[in-house]
């Protein structure tokens, strides 16, 4: 099993964690020290030497920090983990703060109305982070002083960094080489005068060299940092335990290998104007290539907007990994469906969906911790469950059933919430509301030069109507055997990014009824250019393609709810589902799809 049960949140060490740590503080004259969810990186997965957050206060979520002063310690989370973090904290020591509704520089002024000396691992912020608090912080009192890292200090068995073998990527599945990914880019440094870029992100890395790593479980990237130089040379900081001949063999000459500890010297020989991004570069890099001779120019990471469209090939193998995908999950589900109410857990439904997928011979890994919540577990959007938490599957009950594969041509994210038994009006009502959001983004057509923030209201509007909503963006950009939740694109009303032909997004309204039940959906998608309409106006349009297919339970759905148009993309999505997975199942998995994708 990739997935394991054991509980990591241990809520009982929390208080004399904290009270360690605040005792370091005091030594080093400090008011605060912050404690983020972020490695060296700045992506959104660590690796268990860097949970930092979760080993101070017990959450595990994927996001959120804590801010730790003399007299409080506030654990920022967003709308995704409000629950969670209740469950996971010593609430005795530990203050859920609802963030970004709550900003950090609020209520640091609010809880230190003198000010004070915050201390902050500069490699784990990057200079955005530092220098909003310094511009809103400096005239309240406040100073912020780059520091050793403290909870390192006080945590006595912090496991190793990661050294996981690097691997080479095949240019058929990537769609292009990286000779000619390494040349293009340095063509656009070379036209905005820039001599070279720092790379901090592993996937932008993974991406941009056509190599795969083992450092973060279930992402397959490598920790590493990368200077992309306007010639289209890089040099590669990386541990040199990682590296094989053959992988050296498909870097070739224009790949200088160097270890990490070469990095910061690197820095200071830069010359000219270098390119760092100051969202996910971490500040340590900035300040160190501000001491050299080089000229800092802020701008985005160079892999980001490319890495997010995707290559004709990379599209290809993802549409064949959902497939594949699609008939594993497909016969787990005929598996489900036989278990009377009762007779399984929420640990025996995680186990048989991983088999089901091992069974293709095909998983790399599975994409992120499948989220596999039952009656009120449902509640609680990003549910782990554990030895201690396993639920039985009780009538009338509903399972949310979030979960994905990392395939070498594809990485995969389905969510689908299913029914144990009789289940009430209330809940199927609020299903076929979410049922509606998703069908509405499916379905759009929208002019080029949208963003996320545009579109997400779509998802959300059959639930506005009855006065409901959910706490978490409609959908998130995804990798190709990458990470699974990837920027930049997002279906959220925070993205500002306009959409693309190629993006890779999920589709996941949902409902959460805190204590009772959860409802999620999720299929991907892919922008592409719209066909075409007679009579339309000429003007760009485009269109979602779906990847996921896998039957929407029809148990569960109000019909009467629904307009002709929207049964007629059910029916014929089901159609599809049929056509397009049927071929790959065993005979019972079969029969149960005919079953499951009948008209309504």
């Amino acid at each position: 099993m990739f997935q394991s049960f054991e509980n990591r949140a241990d809520a009982s060490q929390g208080a004399g964690r904290l009270l360690a740590l605040r005792e370091l503080m005091q030594k080093e004259a400090l008011s605060g020290f912050l404690v983020p969810r972020a490695d060296a990186h700045q992506g959104e997965y660590c690796a268990p030497n860097d949970e930092r957050l979760a080993w101070l206060t017990g959450f595990t979520g994927s996001a959120g920090f804590c801010a730790v002063l003399a007299e409080v310690a506030g654990v920022f989370i967003d709308g995704r983990y409000r629950t969670q973090v209740k469950e996971q904290v010593d609430l005795a020591v530990y203050t859920p703060v609802p963030w970004p509704e709550t900003q950090l520089k609020e209520w640091l002024a609010q809880a230190l109305p003198d000010g004070g000396v915050i201390g902050y691992d500069a490699w784990l912020h990057t200079a955005s982070e530092i220098e909003e608090l310094e511009t809103a912080l400096a005239s309240k009192g406040f100073s912020f002083r780059a520091t050793a890292n403290l909870v390192d200090k006080v945590w006595p068995d912090q496991p190793a960094p990661p050294l996981g073998p690097i691997t080479p990527y095949p240019e058929a599945l990537a769609g292009e080489s990286h000779q000619d990914k390494r040349a293009r880019l340095g063509a656009v440094l070379q036209a905005a005068g820039q001599a070279a870029a720092v790379i901090t992100l592993p996937d932008s890395i993974a991406w941009l060299l056509n190599i795969r790593g083992s450092d973060i479980p279930r992402n397959p990237v490598p920790h590493s940092f990368a200077i992309l130089f306007a010639s289209g040379a890089v040099t590669l900081f990386t541990a040199p335990e990682k590296l094989s001949d053959a992988l050296r063999a498909h870097l070739g000459s224009d790949i200088t290998l160097r270890p990490p500890s070469a990095l910061l010297p690197t820095l200071h020989s830069l010359q000219g104007e270098v390119r760092i991004d100051a969202k996910t570069a971490p500040v340590k890099l900035a300040q160190e290539l501000a001491e050299g001779t080089a000229t800092v120019a802020w701008a985005d990471d160079p892999c980001i907007l490319p890495k997010a469209r995707k290559t004709q090939a990379e599209i290809a193998g993802t549409q064949e990994a959902h497939l594949r995908d699609a008939a594993a999950v497909i016969e787990f589900l005929t598996w489900f469906d036989a278990q009377p109410a009762g007779s399984i857990t929420e640990v025996d439904v995680v186990t048989q969906l991983e088999n089901a997928r091992r069974a293709t011979g095909e998983l790399r890994d599975i994409s992120f911790e499948t989220i596999a919540g039952t009656g009120p577990h449902g509640a609680i959007m990003h549910y782990r469950v554990t030895e201690e938490t396993n639920a039985p599957l009780q009538n009338g009950q509903l399972i949310v059933l979030d979960s994905g594969g990392q395939y070498i041509d594809g990485t995969t994210d389905i969510t689908r919430t299913l029914p144990i038994g009789d289940v009430g009006h209330i809940e199927k009502e609020a299903f076929t509301r979410v049922l509606q959001g998703m069908i509405g983004i499916s379905r759009l057509r929208f002019p080029k030069g949208l963003a996320g923030r545009d579109l997400d209201a779509i998802a959300r509007y059959p639930l506005w109507l009855a006065g409901q909503d959910f706490n978490h963006g409609t959908g998130h950009g995804v990798g190709v055997y990458l990470c699974v939740h990837e920027g930049p694109q997002r279906l959220s009303r925070v993205s500002h990014v306009p959409l693309k032909a190629g993006m890779i997004l999920s589709n996941e309204p949902g409902y959460y009824r805190e204590g009772a039940f959860g409802i999620r959906l999720e299929n991907l998608i892919v922008v592409q250019k719209a066909h075409a309409l007679e009579g339309a106006d000429a003007r760009e349009m485009f269109e979602f393609l779906t990847l996921t297919y896998v039957p929407i339970d029809r148990r569960l759905i109000c019909v009467e709810m629904l307009s002709i148009a929207e049964r007629d993309w059910l029916n014929s999505y089901h159609k599809a589902c049929y056509t397009k997975v049927a071929g790959r199942l065993s005979e019972s998995a079969k029969m149960w799809l005919s079953d499951a994708t009948q008209a309504i």
